[in-house]
């Protein structure tokens, strides 16, 4: 998966927006003003997600493509190397977790919200 793709990616997600918060080179993409996913522009080689904390360290063991956070709090985000070790299917899968992660911890009526959007798209 490259750049083009991953975003392309985020942006079907139901709701999900992009934008630049912390300047032009990092790209972070939020489900209502919260984030589930950032990647620098200067590589477009790695992103970060949120993780469940157990099976963020499930996925650090499994892949030495997945570490912890880079610049994030480690517990609860991996960062995941686009480097062509990983199938398209396992990255969206890490994509998927964070967004539905994010998700889960907003309010009840947002997430109802979302669950709207994603009944019609």
């Amino acid at each position: 998966m490259n750049i083009e793709e991953l975003r392309d990616y985020c942006l079907q997600k139901p709701g999900a927006t992009e934008g630049f918060p912390f300047g032009e080179d990092t790209l972070v993409f939020k489900i209502a003003e919260k984030i589930f996913l950032l990647t620098g522009l200067q590589t477009g080689d790695r992103f970060n997600v949120k993780c469940d904390p157990e099976w963020a360290v499930e996925l650090r063991e499994r892949y030495p493509e997945v570490q912890p956070g880079y610049h994030m709090n480690k517990k609860m985000w991996n960062t995941v190397q686009m480097n062509g070790a990983l199938t398209r299917k396992q990255i969206c899968e890490m994509i998927d977790h964070s967004y539905n992660e994010v998700v889960k911890s907003l309010p009840k009526k947002v997430q109802a919200e979302i669950a709207e959007l994603q009944a019609k798209a």
